[in-house]
């Protein structure tokens, strides 16, 4: 029966994917849908962007070894940078009209920052899309004990399918149908397990000492670490093309403000949910916990909860995780044609040429993408690193570019390489701080000496 509805659900979303095609007719309508989601459409894609695999599976087992201080990456960051990307990045971005976040870059420094920064940002896409694949894998292993490798492959297929046909429009309208799943679902499983503890007291009663600790302690490299969470996501993933392209999805910039204002807040709250699941859950059985903590809450409803439960708990997890998936294919597939590709072979092909090289691209991620998955099935660190690449090379000449008006090309790739070098060599030492944060220092310090060395010159 859990099995059958779970089908039946997924040739839904392919349908709508299918259907969603008749609205692309060119590479914008591809990548923003047109711009043109109204307020309903544009907030439930944003609180989509990272409620997936990381938020459900990877944040509660998380949460339940180190408390809240090991959650503030995500949901806490999460809904920080999307509080701050409608506050300071929006406006001027969406007043350029351009279509990826690479053309941001190019109109701020030009050509050059253009093609590193997208070089850059590509690869942190590949780990990001493995831990959904991960995620998905797990959960189809649970429901119908497919090995995990042929779950993956199962998994990408899918995701790739819907993606490849309908894009962003596909992407935004699955996703107000899966965010309704998700919040259903989570707080219908979180009433249950309320209901069989006898309350939600003596499920926050079991806690361990300090779960409910926000602040660290009063140390240096306690703050500079707790900081440096936040930053992870709530900074690192500003610069990226699948937060992009969902907020210039928005018809207008005060429907986009607005979105992520409420996909900010509606973030948080939701996002706390999976942790309170995961708490009663170990609460109710340990004996699962002690299994593995990553499948701790599918394995609870499975053996637990009844089939109405379980049909509508798997139903929003297999919504979230596809939704970030897909956004997580499609973006490095736009970087790739609209970036990569276009500014050297713009004048020999049309949009409809580059329409199909954008889907092409959607499968070559994909299957980066499984292999990846094949190789690591850590979810939270996957995205971690994810997001950690694009902190320490793209953040710095981003907000310098936007608001720096001396910011030059030079100190914009001196940022860049300078960033990221510094990050990929100072992760292999044995740090008492994460390597991301002397790794942003860097990049700033390479941001101003570069442009006061090689300043932008004036355009007569």
């Amino acid at each position: 029966m859990l099995l059958t509805a779970i089908i039946i659900y997924l040739i839904i979303t392919v349908a709508i994917g299918a259907w969603s095609s008749k609205l692309v007719k060119n590479s914008s309508d591809f990548v923003l849908a047109g711009r043109q989601l109204p307020l309903f459409l544009s907030a439930s894609a944003l609180f989509a962007t990272w409620f997936g695999s990381e938020t459900i599976f990877g944040a509660s087992s998380e949460y339940l070894d180190s408390g809240l201080q090991g959650v503030i990456e995500d949901p806490f960051g999460g809904a920080l940078c999307l509080v701050l990307f409608g506050m300071f990045y929006l406006r001027p971005m969406y007043r350029m009209n351009v279509l990826t976040i690479g053309d941001v870059y190019k109109r701020i420094f030009g050509s050059k920052v253009e093609f590193m920064a997208s070089l850059f940002m590509i690869p942190a896409y590949f780990g990001y899309v493995a831990a959904q694949l991960v995620a998905l894998a797990l959960i189809f292993n649970s429901i119908a004990d497919i090995s995990i490798a042929i779950a993956i492959v199962i998994s990408a297929g899918i995701v790739v399918f819907y993606t490849f046909l309908g894009g962003m429009w596909a992407i935004s309208i699955t996703d107000f149908i899966q965010t309704t799943l998700i919040v259903v679902g989570l707080i219908w499983v979180s009433v249950m397990v309320s209901q069989q503890a006898g309350g939600i007291t003596p499920i926050l009663e079991s806690a361990p000492e300090g779960s409910f600790q926000f602040f660290p302690e009063a140390k240096p490299t306690a703050w500079l670490n707790y900081l440096g969470a936040w930053m992870i996501l709530g900074l690192g993933s500003i610069p990226s093309q699948d937060i992009y392209q969902r907020v210039m999805s928005a018809k207008s910039e005060k429907v986009a403000i607005r979105s992520t204002y409420l996909a900010g807040g509606f973030y948080v709250t939701i996002g706390l949910l999976p942790l309170f699941i995961a708490l009663g859950a170990k609460y109710l059985y340990p004996e699962i916990y002690l299994e593995n903590k990553q499948l701790l809450l599918p394995e609870m409803v499975l053996r637990h909860g009844g089939i109405h439960v379980q049909i509508l708990f798997f139903g929003a997890l297999i919504s979230a995780i596809m939704s970030t998936t897909s956004s997580g294919l499609l973006a490095p597939a736009a970087i790739i044609s609209e970036n990569l590709i276009r500014p050297y072979f713009g004048k020999r092909l049309n949009d409809k040429h580059f329409l199909w090289i954008l889907r092409v691209n959607i499968v070559l991620v994909a299957l980066v993408a499984t292999f990846m998955a094949q190789w690591k099935t850590n979810i939270y660190e996957l995205v971690a690193e994810a997001s950690m690449l694009m902190l320490v090379s793209l953040f710095v000449p981003l907000t310098a570019g936007l608001y720096w008006k001396k910011a030059s090309e030079a100190g914009a790739l001196a940022s860049l390489i300078g960033g990221m070098f510094a990050y990929l060599i100072l992760s292999t030492i044995d740090l008492p701080i994460y390597a991301h944060l002397p790794a942003l220092l860097i990049s700033l310090i390479f941001m101003i000496i570069g442009t006061l060395a090689f300043p932008k010159l004036n355009k007569t």
